[in-house]
This record gives structure tokens, C-alpha cells and sequence, in this order.
């Protein structure tokens, strides 16, 4: 494997830049302030100030927003790989907690599997040792990108087990490749691989064993939790699997 060359964002129907939906911009807000809260050396009364007007903010939100919650949808294999999992707290543009991912996908020539690539530029909230990433950031996005590979091939699955090498640190706030591919599937079992590169250095990878899932099951896992995560999150995830079921995961 070699690292992706850096590349623009995924084209937006006629190749322009789309402008992002209200509840992305929203993420991006809060994502910015949470890299000021873990790295700007800010004096308390700037702090209070903010904090007071962050938690007048949460109200008047709370009270704008409407019953129940969002539903996640549910990820289509044609799109592209950055819608599949919106919320994510690893590639979600609507989640403030996932740092500036963008993935796309490349199609094989050869027709083989095709390759989930993307670029990323870490900031101090994802720190770890001093300067680098931490591990577990990094083990969480490439749980996230192994996934999405593994969506795009057609083969969607719960990760099994996760293998992560630290091959050296890896730096904060320098631009980083990412790469990811489904490397085959026995029955409900599927292989799938990805790698941090910076530069053309190879910082750290993955491999991933993810098995098969019926929408039935996370149906069925989502009925044993009703009790923390409530009936409307349950609720949203039946309509899912009922849109879904005549087209689910592959797997025997």
C-alpha cells in the first residue's frame, strides 16, 4: 500500500464544493470551540464568559428542539463513504466530537475491492504524548474507516476484533493520508485493512475481522438497551431495519 496523495474534498454533484447543511455548520462551530477550550490559554474571565453564554445557548436549543431524536438512517453502499455514518464520533460532519475527517472513495480499475481514502489534520483536542495523536483516537477512526471500506464493497459488518500497530507517532497539526480496504469475505467473516500515512511514512495501521450482521440483530441489540436509550431511538432503528431488510448486510 502507498499513501494517497492529498486531494480535494469529495465533488459535490457537479464537482463544486457542496456548503454545508445547518446542522453540519453547527458541528464545525462546536468543534472549533472545543479546540480552543483544550488548547487556547484563555484567562478566566474569558472562560466564564463563554461558559455563561454556552449554557444560555443549550437552553434555548433544548427548548427549540423538537421530541425524541434524529434518526441515524440507514447507510447507503452507492454514497458516498462521508454520509455513511453522519453522526459518527469519528467521521460524523453533524457530530462536534469527530475531528475534520473528510473520506471518499476510488473505485479499481480491476474491479476489485474499492479503496476508502482521506486526509485529516489532527489538533490538540486529540492529543496524546506530546505533539501526537493519541492511540486511542486513532484506533477509534480506524474502526470507522475499516467499517466504511467495508460498506463501500458491499460486505457491512461489526467489528470482531481490531488489530492496531503504532509503527511511530503520529503528528499533530500536519496533513494525514488515509487508506482503507475490504480485503475479503468467508461467510460472515470479513478481512479489511487501513493505514495512517504522513507523507509517504507509514505511522500506523489496522486489520480489522468484522462479521455480518442481519438488520433483525441490531434490531433485536437496540431492544435490549430500550431501557437506557428509550423508546424513540428504538422506534427509529425498526423503521430503518424495515427499510433495509429486503437489502441486508451480506453474510450468510
Amino acid at each position: 500500500m502507498t499513501a494517497a496523495e492529498p486531494a480535494a474534498e469529495p465533488a459535490a454533484g457537479d464537482g463544486g464544493e457542496a456548503a454545508p447543511r445547518p446542522i453540519e455548520r453547527l458541528a464545525s462551530a462546536v468543534r472549533a470551540l472545543l479546540e480552543l477550550t483544550v488548547a487556547a490559554p484563555l484567562d478566566e474571565a474569558a472562560a466564564n464568559e463563554a461558559a455563561a453564554t454556552l449554557e444560555a445557548l443549550a437552553v434555548e436549543l433544548g427548548q427549540r428542539a423538537g421530541p425524541g431524536r434524529r434518526s441515524r438512517g440507514r447507510p447507503d453502499e452507492t454514497a458516498d463513504p462521508q454520509a455513511f455514518f453522519p453522526t459518527s464520533p469519528m467521521t460524523g460532519l453533524e457530530n462536534p466530537l469527530a475531528p475534520p475527517v473528510r473520506i471518499w472513495t476510488e473505485h479499481a480499475d480491476d474491479g476489485g475491492s474499492p479503496v476508502v481514502r482521506g486526509e485529516v489534520t489532527f489538533g490538540v483536542a486529540y492529543e496524546g504524548p506530546p505533539t501526537c495523536v493519541h492511540g486511542g483516537v486513532l484506533a477509534a477512526l480506524f474502526d470507522e474507516v475499516l467499517g466504511a471500506a467495508n460498506l463501500a464493497a458491499g460486505h457491512p459488518g461489526m467489528t470482531g476484533t481490531l488489530t492496531v500497530r503504532y509503527r511511530q507517532p503520529t503528528p499533530l497539526g500536519v496533513p494525514l493520508a488515509l487508506e482503507a480496504v475490504c480485503r475479503g469475505h468467508q461467510g460472515r467473516k470479513i478481512r479489511t485493512w487501513a493505514g495512517v500515512y504522513h507523507g509517504d511514512v507509514l505511522t500506523a495501521e489496522a486489520d480489522g475481522l468484522f462479521i455480518a450482521v442481519r438488520p433483525e440483530a441490531f434490531l433485536a441489540i437496540a431492544q435490549r438497551h430500550a431501557h437506557e436509550v428509550g423508546p424513540d431511538a428504538v422506534a427509529a432503528l425498526r423503521a430503518v431495519v424495515d427499510e433495509g431488510r429486503a437489502r441486508g448486510p451480506a453474510g450468510d
